[in-house]
């Protein structure tokens, strides 16, 4: 994986592509080649499952002419002039879109600045192989661990190369490393399952696969011989992080800019409104340096900066790309990933920031409550802030964690969950996104 292979090539391919959509008769146009290069090794049972390599280098065109856009896609040893007429002549006839176009001039970033995010460092099938055995191994050699389903290595990169017509051309790379097993404790009726994983941008960084595996079984042994609990009202709910980075998630789909844009979010008309618990901040951060989502310019070009999202729980921004940002009558903030021939706008280095409280102290102080280690389903509607998910994990009673629990059903409306969050002080940054053990007061329980 040797970084930013042919970057040059690519840019040069994409630069005549643009030049040649020019000549065809389009009014402006980009062309973004979308790198990949991976390799990955699965076993289960101590023995090798499956080992796999891909490459590809996809190019898309988007042209416009007037208010008409068209994109069209191909992989490498396409026609250059070919794919440009084809384009042009889809343009002509696709409907009028008056928020299609490029990012304006002055919103191109100006430098493409290193961020580290890549490391030459060639992982071989040998040694993935390796560590997913011992990732395995280590699982498996916990007492009450009985059954292993499976662990994984992976290595691999990508990268984006950009060219537009009114003058950006750059691109940037970046690597992942990757390690996860899942094992089951418990026999017959009684069994249960968990996992654990990493995932970086350094090798070097990725946790010891014994570590891994180890942390596996043991959440996996944890769980076992779970109880309902009765239905109960108004209850405190702890978020483990890993649930809550999902959680997290979730507010970022409710402040993105489409969303907005479509009128498919509840918070469609709160900014400048408190949204979260005074305190509580957000942020978006696309240049962080090493960070697992950053890049120097988005999928347009444009630079990005570090903002914060949620301010003291006032809503201060969207997620903005350049179309979404005209139809909403503001400007792009360079949140634009390109998905294909398509822009559409996310977040990067996201995070809830943390509180000064410990999660130990955090708990202590529900007394009696639930928490969370796991969420199972997708019962979120993202218009009315409705929420009802399936969760387990393990009940609090004096503060304490007690005895697992599973087969229950947790509800409330997002709009008051927002408003009753308290978090802890352990944020893990090395995720896209992050965010501390949280509580939220004022749940619906549904149990026995």
């Amino acid at each position: 994986m040797s970084n930013q292979i042919d970057s040059a090539k690519l840019l040069d391919r994409a630069e005549q592509l643009v030049d040649l959509a020019k000549k065809a008769g389009a009014d402006r146009a980009d062309a973004v080649v979308v790198r990949s290069r991976s390799k990955g090794v699965s076993v289960r049972l101590g023995k090798v499952e499956s080992t796999e390599a891909s490459e590809s280098d996809d190019f898309s065109l988007r042209v416009f002419i007037g208010n008409r856009v068209a994109s069209v896609s191909a992989n490498p040893g396409f026609d250059l002039a070919q794919l440009a007429e084809r384009a042009v002549a889809m343009a002509k006839v696709s409907p009028e879109d008056p928020f299609a176009g490029l990012a304006d001039e002055a919103d191109l970033a100006s430098e493409i600045r290193d961020l580290e995010l890549y490391d030459p460092t060639e992982v071989s099938a040998d040694t993935l192989r390796e560590n997913a055995l011992v990732m395995e191994e280590a699982a498996r050699s916990v007492d009450g661990i009985t059954n292993s389903l499976g662990a994984g290595a992976s290595a691999g990169m990508g990268g984006l190369v950009l060219v537009t017509s009114h003058g950006f051309s750059g691109s940037y790379a970046g690597s992942r490393f990757s390690r996860s097993v899942a094992v089951i404790a418990g026999e017959g009726t009684k069994m249960e399952r968990d996992h654990d994983f990493d995932s970086r941008l350094y090798v070097a960084d990725l946790d010891a696969p014994e570590d891994i595996g180890r942390r596996a079984a043991e959440r996996a042994i944890r769980r076992l011989n779970p109880r309902q609990v009765p239905t109960a009202s108004n209850l405190t709910v702890v978020f483990d992080p890993r649930v809550a980075r999902g959680f997290v998630g979730t507010i970022a789909g409710a402040i993105n800019g489409a969303s907005v844009a479509r009128k498919t979010s509840f918070l469609r008309d709160k900014m400048g409104h408190q949204v979260l618990k005074s305190g509580l901040n957000i942020t978006d951060d696309p240049l962080k340096v090493r960070g697992s989502s950053s890049r120097p310019f988005d999928g347009e070009g444009v630079a990005g900066r570090a903002l914060t999202m949620i301010e003291d729980g006032v809503l201060k921004h969207w997620f903005l790309s350049s179309s979404t940002a005209r139809e909403l009558g503001l400007k792009t903030n360079g949140r634009g990933v390109r998905g294909g021939p398509s822009v559409s706008p996310s977040s990067t280095n996201l995070a809830l920031e943390p509180g000064d409280v410990s999660p130990e102290d955090l708990i202590r102080s529900v007394g009696t409550g639930l928490y969370v280690t796991d969420m199972i389903g997708s019962g979120v509607d993202m218009i009315t802030g409705e929420y009802s998910r399936g969760a387990s994990g393990f009940w609090i009673e004096n503060g304490e964690l007690t005895f697992p629990v599973s087969e229950i059903t947790l509800a409330s409306n997002l709009k008051d969950m927002f408003m009753r969050i308290t978090v802890a002080n352990d944020i893990d940054r090395k995720f896209g996104v992050a965010a501390p053990t949280l509580a939220i007061e004022g749940m619906t329980l549904a149990g026995l």
